[in-house]
């Protein structure tokens, strides 16, 4: 961000934020930006600092959302990093259902893939994150952990619809749209496809929305979990067939937050509804 652009958020002159930015630097005896052409750069001081001012923020937030709760009122500002699946209809639907009994709740939403939302859960950019195949770390808290069944989506006059579940070797004979590896989906299936993928990858998409998309024109077979779906499964447009491969091919969804924070009053709300509707769609695991 250009120091310009900081004053013109604050509603400052741009003089203004350079003076407090130099007199802070002055007194913790470090430099906090880098000062490029045309931009401000954090430094590695600047990180850690800016990690601490927003864990003080978040901090703040929830003791006012204790406070405004003992007056009885709901308040307060959510903010939520997601993967497309549960971003495209589930999470909307629990904050459609939120916001009509608690409207003085705001809501930042932002589509992620899997491996950046850990950055943004713990630097404080988001209070909750929701993403496939996330590795452990101290710095994490895993609030809830499901499980859902992977499989192959496609028209219901494609010849596999009437399966109740398929192999991968059986998709590798149709068309199929294939996930690139920035999608969790692919770690997956493509080691168990191997030489046989090519051939047969009409498409490849990183992008679930559009894989979904093609797969609704009949394009190919993609492969999902039902989460995102939910309308294209009930208006019969699509239908899912579980995978396997000697055994279900599952997908674990978990729900996240930093570590050690104690989420505000509106965020703690909005998990808990979140966990309570996946563990009524999937398989659920929580962890102690």
């Amino acid at each position: 961000m250009s120091m310009r652009e900081a004053a013109r958020r604050l509603h400052v002159a741009s003089s203004a934020v350079s003076r407090q930015i130099i007199k802070l630097e002055e007194e913790l005896g470090v430099p906090l930006f880098e000062r490029l052409p045309g931009k401000l750069q954090l430094t590695s001081a600047g990180e850690i600092f800016s990690r601490h001012v927003r864990t003080v923020l978040q901090d703040a937030d929830r003791a006012y959302s204790e406070l405004d709760l003992l007056q009885g009122m709901y308040k307060g500002h959510i903010e939520i990093v997601s993967v497309e699946g549960p971003a495209q209809g589930l999470i909307p639907e629990l904050l459609a259902r939120m916001h009509q009994r608690y409207p003085s709740i705001t809501v930042g939403l932002s589509k992620l893939g899997s491996r950046d939302i850990p950055e943004a859960v713990i630097s404080g950019a988001a209070d909750l994150g929701v993403a496939f195949g996330i590795p452990e770390t101290q710095a994490l808290q895993q609030l809830s952990r499901h499980r859902f069944r992977l499989g192959a989506i496609m028209t219901p006059d494609h010849p596999l619809a009437g399966r109740k579940e398929v192999s991968l070797a059986t998709c590798a004979q149709y068309p199929l749209i294939m996930p690139k590896p920035e999608l969790s989906i692919y770690h997956s299936i493509a080691p168990m496809l191997g030489h046989l993928t090519p051939a047969r990858a009409v498409m490849e998409s990183g992008s679930v929305e559009f894989s979904r998309q093609m797969a609704v024109r009949g394009i190919g077979l993609a492969f999902q979990t039902t989460l995102g779906i939910e309308d294209d499964l009930s208006s019969r447009r699509l239908v899912h067939v579980p995978l396997s491969h000697r055994q279900p091919i599952i997908s674990e969804l978990g729900i996240y937050a930093r570590a050690g924070r104690l989420l505000p009053v509106a965020v703690d709300y909005f998990a808990r509804a979140l966990i309570d509707e996946m563990t009524r769609r999937g398989d659920t695991d929580r962890p102690n």
